[in-house]
C-alpha cells in the first residue's frame, strides 16, 4: 500500500511539474505571471515530499529506489504530457529512453 500511495504521489507531483513549467508555451496567462505560477510551487514540494517518504518507507529506508523511481515516473509523464499537449512525436530515441526508464522501475520494484 505504501508504494501504491507513493508512486500516486510521485505522479501527480510529475504532471504539475509538467503544467507548471511548460504551462507557459500553452496559456498566456501563465506567461504574463510567473510569480505566481511559481507558487505552485509549494503544494507540488509537498506532493514530492510525500511521495518520498512513501516510498523510502516501502523500501525500507533505501533512498535510491525512490530516486530512480521517480525519474522514470518523471521521464513517463513527461513524455505522456508533451505528446498529449504539444502533439511532440514518439521518436525511436523517446521510445528507447522510454523503455530504459520502465526497465529501470522494474529492477527498482521487482529486485530485491
Amino acid at each position: 500500500m505504501k508504494f501504491i500511495i507513493g508512486f500516486s504521489f510521485g505522479v501527480l507531483a510529475q504532471i504539475l511539474t509538467f503544467v507548471q513549467l511548460q504551462g507557459q508555451f500553452r496559456w498566456e496567462w501563465f506567461k504574463q505571471h510567473p510569480w505566481v505560477v511559481s507558487l505552485m510551487g509549494v503544494p507540488i514540494s509537498f506532493l514530492y515530499l510525500m511521495s518520498v517518504k512513501y516510498l523510502v518507507d516501502h523500501f525500507e529506508g533505501e533512498l535510491w529506489p525512490s530516486r530512480l523511481m521517480g525519474f522514470s515516473i518523471g521521464a513517463i509523464v513527461f513524455s505522456y504530457m508533451a505528446h498529449s499537449w504539444f502533439q511532440e512525436p514518439f521518436t525511436l530515441k523517446t521510445g528507447i529512453c522510454l523503455f530504459l526508464a520502465f526497465c529501470i522501475m522494474m529492477v527498482q520494484i521487482f529486485w530485491k
